[in-house]
C-alpha cells in the first residue's frame, strides 16, 4: 500500500513533501502543481476515453528523472478509472474487466511468452474487508498448472499453466510475505508473477473505483506505515505485474477533499477571489494532517458500501485476469 516518499528537490522547487498516495497518475498531479509544470521530463502521459464511465491513464516514466519526481521507478503504470461502481450493472462490470484484459495482456506480453507460466497471487487479509480483495480474487482465479502436470488429456492444447496463491499477512501467519513467495517461485519456476492488493489514494471519488496495473512490483504494508519487503524483479529474480485497488484513505485526504469542495462553493458565489483561488492551488494536506494530529492514530477510513464496491472490483480483476492469462 502506500509508500511514504520524500523526495529530495532542486533549490528552485517546493520543500521535499508526502505524496500520501500509491498512483502514479496522482503523485505527477501533486507534483505538477507543487512545482507549477505544464510536464515532467522523462514521464509520458495518454489518456484514453472508453466510455461515459470507463476512462484509461498510461503514465510511463522512461528515465532517472521521472522516477526521482514522483518517486516510483521507472515502467508502466496503467490507470482505469470505473466510475458508478457501487450501482454498475453486470453489462458495465463485464466492459471494465474486458479493459484490464486488454491493458494486463499488454504488459503481459512485454515480459513472458504466451504459454509459460504465471503465478497469481493476491495480498491482504481476507477477514478485514478494505484489505481483502486480493484473497477474493484468487478465489475466482481460473488456475490449470495442476491439471496440465496430472490430467493433460482434459486439458485444450496450448492452455497456459496458472497457480495462485493467497499467502496472508505477517499477523496471521508469522512469515513474511516475501519469504513465502520466494518458496514457491524457487520452486514451482513461474516466469512471472501477477500481485494484487489494496492501495491508498489521495482522492475519495478513487476509493475502489480504479484500477492501477503496472510492471513495477509493490511494497505490501506500507500504506498503514507497516511496510513489508519489496514484492520485484529485483527480489523475486522474474517480471512481476501489481494490480492495486484504493480502498482507503486516511482522515486528512478527506478533509482536505473537503475544503476543495467548500472553497468552490464560495467562488461560485463570490465570482473571484484571489486569496481562494491560491489556497486551493496549493497542496495542502500535511496542515491538515498536523491540524488534525490525533496523538498516535492516523484515522484510516473507507466508504460504508465497501463490501459492494469489493464485490464488484473482485469480478473485475479475476475476469481481467482470466482473460489477459
Amino acid at each position: 500500500m502506500l509508500e511514504n516518499v520524500k523526495i529530495d528537490m532542486e533549490k528552485n522547487q517546493k520543500q521535499p513533501f508526502n505524496f500520501r498516495t500509491d498512483l502514479a497518475s496522482e503523485r505527477r498531479d501533486i507534483y505538477q502543481r507543487a512545482n507549477k509544470l505544464e510536464e515532467i521530463e522523462g514521464i509520458q502521459t495518454t489518456k484514453e476515453e472508453i466510455s461515459e464511465n470507463i476512462k484509461v491513464e498510461r503514465v510511463q516514466i522512461t528515465n532517472k528523472n521521472g522516477e526521482q519526481a514522483i518517486g516510483k521507478p521507472i515502467g508502466n503504470y496503467i490507470t482505469i478509472d470505473v466510475k458508478k461502481l457501487k450501482i454498475a450493472t453486470e453489462e458495465e462490470i463485464q466492459k471494465a474487466s474486458e479493459v484490464v484484459t486488454s491493458e494486463l495482456k499488454s504488459l503481459i506480453d512485454k515480459h513472458v511468452q504466451k504459454q509459460e507460466e504465471i503465478l497469481v497471487v493476491g495480498l491482504g487479509n481476507v477477514y478485514v474487508t478494505p484489505d481483502s480483495l486480493g484473497p477474493k480474487v484468487i478465489n475466482e482465479i481460473d488456475v490449470t498448472r495442476h491439471l496440465i502436470n496430472y490430467l493433460p488429456q482434459y486439458v485444450e492444447e496450448g492452455t497456459r499453466p496458472v497457480c495462485a496463491v493467497a499467502p496472508g499477512v505477517l499477523g496471521t501467519t508469522g512469515i513474511e510475505t516475501m519469504e513465502i513467495l520466494k518458496g514457491i517461485v524457487d520452486n514451482t519456476k513461474p516466469k512471472l508473477v501477477i500481485v494484487i492488493d489494496a492501495l491508498a489514494s489521495r482522492s475519495i471519488d478513487r476509493i475502489s473505483s480504479t484500477i492501477q496495473i503496472s510492471d513495477t512490483g509493490i511494497v505490501p504494508g506500507a500504506g498503514v506505515g507497516n511496510t513489508r519487503k519489496e514484492i520485484s524483479q529485483e527480489t523475486l529474480g522474474i517480471p512481476v505485474i501489481a494490480i492495486g485497488i484504493p480502498t482507503v484513505v486516511d482522515l486528512a485526504t478527506i478533509v482536505s477533499d473537503g475544503i476543495d469542495i467548500f472553497i468552490g462553493k464560495l467562488q461560485e458565489d463570490a465570482k473571484s477571489n484571489d486569496n481562494l483561488n491560491k489556497l486551493r492551488e496549493e497542496d495542502n494536506y500535511e496542515e491538515v494532517k498536523e491540524a488534525l494530529n490525533v496523538g498516535d492514530y492516523n484515522m484510516i477510513v473507507t466508504p460504508k458500501e465497501i463490501d459492494d464496491l469489493i464485490e464488484n472490483m473482485k469480478d473485475i480483476v479475476a475476469r481481467g485476469i482470466n482473460f489477459a492469462v
